[in-house]
C-alpha cells in the first residue's frame, strides 16, 4: 500500500482553504429576530447573570463553560520544532482545538500567550478561569511547565492538564499494562529505564510509580547520563525526586537487564547492542518525534521477542495523545470536575488497555487496511476506534466521582454512556471507511478534465493520499503549467498525463465507438471528433477498454452535457436503469436524494427503480436503507394527482418484495422527524428516513442546492449508479475536496 505524501504547498493550502485557519465559532441559538436579540443580550441576559451571581454553579447550566476548554501555550516547546514563540505556535493549538471537537465533542479555544515568564502565564490563565471548564496547557518547555501547572492546580478550581506531560504518560501507561500482560511480568517487579528527563518523561515515570512501579527499579537518564543520588551536574528538583542509589552512569550500562525502555529523547539514542542487552521479552517504547530512539525494524533485528511502540502512525503501537486528552476532559467536564487527578488518569489508562484486548470492530480494521487483534503489534487502541467516546469518559467520570473530584456526579451511568454514543458523528467514520476501501482498491483513476486547477489538485491529492494512480486527461504542457501555478510543479513527475495524441489505442477506441453510434446518425468523422477531441468521451473510452479503473468528471461542464457524452460509450440513461443519487452530509446526518441526474419526470416504476439504486448506494456507505417517497402530501392528504405516483411507487416495491424499509407518500418533515412520525404509527419506517425519493429531477436539484447554500451541507454527488463501470460526475461548483470524495466513491465501486 502506498504511503501518504504531504508537501509544504499542500500543508499551506490546507490551512488557507476554504478560509484561513481550522475552525470557526457559530451560535447555537436563534438570532434572527428582535426578540431573539432581546433574549440573547439585553434585557434577557440579565436573568442568567443574576442567577449565576447568586449561585456560581449555575454557570454550567446557563453558559458554555461546562463544555469549553482553553488550549494555552507560549510556544516555547512546539512539537519537535522548539521555541517558535507564541504566534508561530497558533496552527498547532488550533489543531489541538479541532481534535478536542472531532474526537470528544469538546469545544476548545486556542490562546497563545506572548511571554516566557511563568508568573505572567500563571496570572493570565488564573484570571481566565471563570470562562472555561478546563485548561489544557500545551508545548511549554520544562522546567517552567512543572511550575506553571502546579501553581495553577493549586489556585484554580477547574481541571488544569499539561498534555505533553500527562497525555503521553496515560497512553504510555495503557500500552505498558498490555505489554507486561503479554510478557507475563508485573509492574512492581520490572526494571524500567527512562531516557529523557523532560516534562513527558518525568510524568510517565511518576504515573507508573503511582501504578506500582518501585522507585529503586526505575532509572532515569538525560544527556549527561544516569540521574543518581549525589549527582549535581544538570540537576533540578524534579530530576532529584527520581534519583536512585546506583553505580550505573550511562544509558548503555542502565539498559543491561532492563525489562522496559521508555524513550522521550532523540533519534538514534538507543543502539541495537543496548536492545540486545535487555531482559527477555523486553518492552521498548521509543516515543521520540518525529523519529524514534530506535526503529521497530532495528530492534527486531536483534530481539524478535521485543514489544515495540513509537510515536509514529506508520508503525504499530502508536503512543498517540489523542487517545487520552479528549476523553479525559470529556469525562471531567461531564462531572464538573475540580481537577483531573491521578486516579482519573489511571482509570483512563486501564480503560484503554482493556479496549485493546477486546475484538476490534470491522470498520476499524477496514480503516487501517489490516486485521487488528490484541498482541505484540496491537497493545494500544487506534485513534479512530468508535468505542473510545463512550468507554473512556465513563471510566474517567467514575474515578472522578469516587475520589471526590466531581461537583455534579452522574446518577445514571447507562444513560450517560448512551449520550456519549450520540456525540459521535457517523459521517466521519463513513468517510474514513471509504478512504480505507479506496486505498485497498488502488484504482487507476481517470480525471477527465486536466485543464482545470481544481481537478489537477484533486488528482495529485488522490495519488499522494495513497488511493491509487492518477491518470489526467489533458495536454502535458498545459497540465505542467497549471500545476506549477498551484505550487505543485513536482507532481508532474508523479501523475500520468494522457490524451488522444499520446495514446496508441485511438484507432481501437474509434472502432468501438463507431460500432455503437453508426446507426444513431454518426459517421466516422463525427466519431473521430468525439474520440479525439472530447475529453469526456475519451475518458469513457479509456475506461471501457480497461485502461483505467474509474472516471471522475463534470467539474467544468453541466452534468446533463457530461452524461450525454458518456452515454455515447456506456448505457448511462434512464432507459437502461441509470440514476443519480446525491448524498447530503449535515450535522452528523447523511441523507441520500434521488434522482438528481437522469430521470426528468419518473413514473412509479422508475421511482421504485431509483429507490432500489439508492438503497444499494446506502449499503455501500454502511447505512441500513430507509426510503421515503416524499411529496407535499402525506398518506393521501391533501389529494393530488401529482402525488399519486409517489404512493404507487411504494406499492411497486411491495410487489417486488425488497429487503429494506420504505414508505410514502409523505412530506419531508414526516420522513426525517421522529416526533412527526409518531402521528403515523402505521408507517413502515422504524426511524428517520435516510433516502428521499423526490417526484422529479428539478425538485431534487432544488433540494440539494438549497441545502448546500442555505444549510451549508456537504454534498457528495450526484453518484451515478446503474452503469457498467464506475463513473462519477461532479458538479461545476465542486471544490478540490469534493472531487477527491467523488474519486474515492468511484474507486470503491459505489454506484
Amino acid at each position: 500500500m502506498a504511503k501518504m505524501k504531504i508537501t509544504d504547498d499542500e500543508a499551506l493550502a490546507y490551512h488557507i482553504e476554504p478560509t484561513p485557519g481550522k475552525f470557526e465559532i457559530r451560535p447555537t441559538v436563534a438570532m434572527t429576530t428582535q426578540r431573539d436579540l432581546s433574549l440573547a443580550y439585553s434585557p434577557g441576559v440579565a436573568v442568567p447573570c443574576e442567577a449565576i451571581a447568586a449561585n456560581p454553579e449555575t454557570a454550567f447550566d446557563y453558559t458554555n463553560k461546562g463544555n469549553l476548554v482553553a488550549v494555552i501555550t507560549n510556544g516555547t516547546a512546539v512539537l519537535g520544532l522548539g521555541n517558535l514563540g507564541a504566534l508561530a505556535s497558533k496552527p498547532v493549538m488550533e489543531g489541538k482545538a479541532v481534535l478536542f471537537k472531532r474526537f470528544a465533542d469538546v469545544n476548545a479555544i486556542d490562546i497563545e500567550l506572548d511571554t516566557e515568564d511563568p508568573d505572567e502565564i500563571i496570572q493570565a490563565v488564573r484570571l481566565m478561569g471563570p470562562t472555561f471548564g478546563g485548561i489544557n496547557l500545551e508545548d511549554i518547555k520544562a522546567p517552567e511547565c512543572f511550575i506553571i501547572e502546579q501553581r495553577l492546580k493549586e489556585e484554580m478550581d477547574i481541571p488544569v492538564f499539561h498534555d505533553d506531560q500527562h497525555g503521553t504518560a496515560v497512553i504510555c501507561a495503557a500500552g505498558l499494562i498490555n505489554a507486561l500482560h503479554l510478557s507475563g511480568k508485573k509492574i512492581e517487579d520490572v526494571k524500567i529505564v527512562l531516557n529523557g528527563a523532560g516534562a513527558a518523561g518525568i510524568a510517565c515515570l511518576e504515573l507508573l510509580k503511582r501504578m506500582g512501579a518501585r522507585h529503586d527499579n526505575c532509572i532515569i537518564c538525560d544527556t549527561k547520563g544516569v540521574i543518581y543520588q549525589g549527582r549535581t551536574e544538570g540537576m533540578n528538583q524534579w530530576k532529584s525526586a527520581h534519583a536512585v542509589k546506583t553505580e550505573l552512569r550511562s544509558l548503555d550500562e542502565a539498559m543491561v537487564g532492563a525489562d522496559v525502555f521508555l524513550g522521550v529523547s532523540a533519534k538514534g539514542a538507543v543502539t541495537q547492542d543496548m536492545v540486545a542487552s535487555m531482559a527477555d521479552n523486553p518492552v521498548i517504547f521509543a516515543m521520540a518525534n518525529p523519529d524514534p530512539e530506535i526503529t521497530p525494524e532495528e530492534a527486531h533485528e536483534v530481539r524478535m521477542d521485543a514489544i515495540v511502540a513509537t510515536g509514529r502512525s506508520d508503525y504499530p503501537n502508536q503512543v498517540n495523545n489523542v487517545l487520552g486528552f479528549p476523553y479525559l476532559f470529556r469525562g471531567a467536564l461531564d462531572i464538573h470536575a475540580r481537577a483531573i487527578n491521578d486516579e482519573m488518569k489511571i482509570a483512563c489508562a486501564h480503560a484503554l488497555a482493556e479496549l485493546a484486548r477486546e475484538d476490534v470492530p470491522d470498520e476499524v480494521a477496514l480503516a487501517y487496511g489490516r486485521n487488528l487483534s490484541f498482541g505484540r503489534d496491537y497493545i494500544i487502541p487506534t485513534p479512530f476506534d468508535p468505542r473510545l467516546i463512550h468507554r473512556i469518559p465513563v471510566a474517567v467520570a467514575k474515578a472522578g466521582m469516587d475520589t471526590g473530584a466531581a461537583r455534579r456526579p452522574i446518577i445514571d451511568m447507562d444513560a450517560y454512556e448512551l449520550a456519549l454514543k450520540s456525540r459521535m458523528d457517523p459521517t466521519a467514520s463513513i468517510l474514513r471507511s471509504l478512504n480505507a476501501r479506496a486505498r485497498a482498491a488502488q484504482a487507476r483513476m481517470i480525471f477527465a478534465e486536466g485543464d482545470d486547477p481544481r481537478v489537477l489538485r484533486a488528482a495529485v491529492t488522490y495519488q499522494r493520499s495513497g488511493f491509487g494512480k492518477a491518470l489526467v486527461v489533458g495536454r502535458a504542457e498545459d497540465v505542467k503549467a497549471k500545476l506549477e501555478i498551484a505550487g505543485l510543479g513536482d507532481a508532474v513527475r508523479e501523475i500520468e498525463v494522457v490524451n488522444a495524441a499520446n495514446t496508441s489505442h485511438l484507432d481501437s477506441y474509434k472502432a468501438f465507438l463507431y460500432k455503437r453510434l453508426q446507426r444513431k446518425g454518426f459517421d466516422q468523422k463525427d466519431v473521430h471528433r468525439l474520440a479525439a477531441r472530447d475529453r469526456h468521451v475519451f475518458s469513457a473510452l479509456m475506461l471501457a477498454h480497461g485502461h483505467g479503473d474509474a472516471v471522475v468528471t463534470g467539474a467544468t461542464r453541466k452534468s446533463a452535457h457530461v452524461l450525454a457524452q458518456i452515454n455515447h460509450v456506456f448505457d448511462a440513461d434512464a432507459e437502461h436503469g441509470a440514476a443519480g443519487v446525491t448524498a447530503l452530509l449535515h450535522n452528523g446526518r447523511i441523507v441520500l436524494i434521488g434522482d438528481t441526474l437522469v430521470h426528468e419526470w419518473p413514473e412509479a416504476e422508475d421511482l421504485a427503480n431509483i429507490a432500489e439504486r439508492a438503497a444499494s448506494i446506502a449499503r455501500g456507505l454502511g447505512l441500513e436503507p430507509r426510503v421515503a417517497f416524499v411529496s407535499f402530501s402525506t398518506f393521501g392528504y391533501p389529494v393530488s394527482e401529482r402525488a399519486e405516483k409517489m404512493h404507487l411507487a411504494s406499492d411497486v416495491l411491495e410487489r417486488r418484495g425488497v429487503d429494506f424499509e420504505y414508505e410514502g407518500e409523505m412530506t419531508v418533515d414526516v420522513a426525517l422527524n421522529t416526533q412527526a412520525q409518531k402521528s403515523y404509527p402505521f408507517s413502515r419506517l422504524t426511524g428517520p428516513a435516510n433516502i428521499l425519493i423526490v417526484p422529479a429531477r428539478h425538485s431534487a436539484s432544488i433540494s440539494v442546492k438549497l441545502m448546500q447554500e442555505m444549510g451549508e451541507a456537504t454534498v457528495i454527488g450526484p453518484i451515478l449508479t446503474g452503469v457498467d463501470k464506475p463513473i462519477q460526475i461532479c458538479s461545476t461548483v465542486s471544490t478540490t475536496n469534493d472531487i477527491v470524495n467523488m474519486a474515492v466513491l468511484a474507486a470503491c465501486g459505489i454506484g
